[in-house]
């Protein structure tokens, strides 16, 4: 086979992911040929930079796809539904960041960190990325479990406004405005009639506050954002059966999510084996020196790839068992950097 280099078509190139998308794919080795720009019919026309040109966006069709060996689907899960078989019909690898094909077990669900290999064997012609809360920690438990040996998981995931698109960025800025130099937050509902009945996605006004939900309800009061990390850790560490259960919070942080977790495992562990294991896991940054007040924050963390580890102990009661808290971008890692190392990993096939 002749060496080339393959075409990459970005779908959804002018959303908020697709912006950070196309920063990283000009910040990386450029292993591409060409890299065509798609989005709705209503962004065609609009330039954007990436690899240091000005490249004008084309809207979604057919045609658009044609000659596409790898096309990254940074859109709804509507979308697609409808176009990522229509790319995959016509040759294209699909690498897909909505929710649409996580669950279907001709799709592998790849995190290129932990399970790379699963790239190879993909019948429907997608490859799926989990969603950006369980990228903020799989990574880091995943290295955790080929040493020791994973038996159980409970996660409390504290996740930014930007995870619900760009309208919660917006709702938390506006909600901030509102409440921002006042003594507000001392009297019961007095933060919710400040912000008023518009709290965006939120059900609940998210400034000055916590909110205990994220997704839409499920059976036995669970929500769909936490039976969708639930899935995604079983099916990326090929454990069907492991024991998950995890709790939901949106935070007043921009962007950057934050996991606490309790990790149980086969094995007896040690925080020191811990620390070299995570200080050497390719995409993962150990941060952890309490004393010097030295662990991960969002604040921190927010436009950087790895997921940055601290607060490592070992649980009281129960010499198998770790505590940890991890932070990771979720527009980096959590979306767009992972859906790239998965092009990347594709687009070594066309070389050789």
């Amino acid at each position: 086979m002749t060496s080339r280099k393959p075409t990459l078509a970005v779908v959804g190139a002018t959303g908020a992911v697709g912006a950070v998308t196309l920063q990283i794919l000009s910040q990386h080795a450029d292993v591409w040929g060409d890299i065509r720009l798609i989005a709705s019919p209503a962004s065609a026309g609009r330039k954007l930079a990436v690899r240091g040109e000005e490249v004008e966006v084309l809207a979604l069709s057919e045609e658009a796809l044609d000659g596409a060996d790898v096309a990254l689907f940074l859109v709804p899960e509507e979308v697609a539904v409808q176009w990522a078989p229509i790319a995959a019909a016509k040759g294209a690898v699909v690498v897909d960041t909505s929710t649409a094909f996580r669950a279907d077990p001709d799709v592998p669900l790849v995190v290129p960190e932990v399970n790379r290999h699963c790239v190879r064997v993909r019948p429907r012609g997608i490859v799926a990325c989990p969603g950006d809360t369980t990228l903020a920690l799989i990574v880091a438990v995943g290295a955790l479990h080929a040493e020791f040996g994973l038996t159980g998981l409970v996660v409390s995931a504290y996740q930014a406004a930007s995870g619900a698109g760009r309208g919660g960025v917006t709702a938390l800025r506006e909600q901030l405005s509102l409440v921002a130099g006042t003594e507000l937050g001392t009297c019961p509902g007095d933060v919710r009639r400040a912000v008023g009945d518009d709290t965006g996605p939120f059900p609940a006004p998210l400034a000055l506050n916590v909110v205990p939900w994220s997704g839409s309800l499920q059976e036995g009061g669970w929500s769909s954002e936490e039976l969708r990390v639930r899935g995604e850790t079983r099916r990326v560490l090929d454990l069907p059966s492991l024991p998950v259960a995890a709790t939901c919070v949106r935070v007043p942080v921009v962007s950057a999510h934050s996991v606490s977790v309790h990790a149980r495992f086969e094995n007896e562990v040690s925080v020191g084996r811990a620390h070299e294991i995570l200080a050497t896991s390719p995409g993962v940054v150990l941060y952890d020196d309490p004393a010097a007040g030295d662990f991960p924050t969002p604040a921190d963390v927010v436009g950087t790839d790895p997921t940055w580890v601290g607060r490592v102990r070992r649980s009281l009661d129960d010499d198998r068992a770790l505590e940890l808290f991890v932070c990771g971008d979720n527009l980096r890692k959590g979306a767009s950097l992972n859906a790239v190392q998965i092009a990347e990993a594709l687009a070594a096939e066309f070389s050789g």
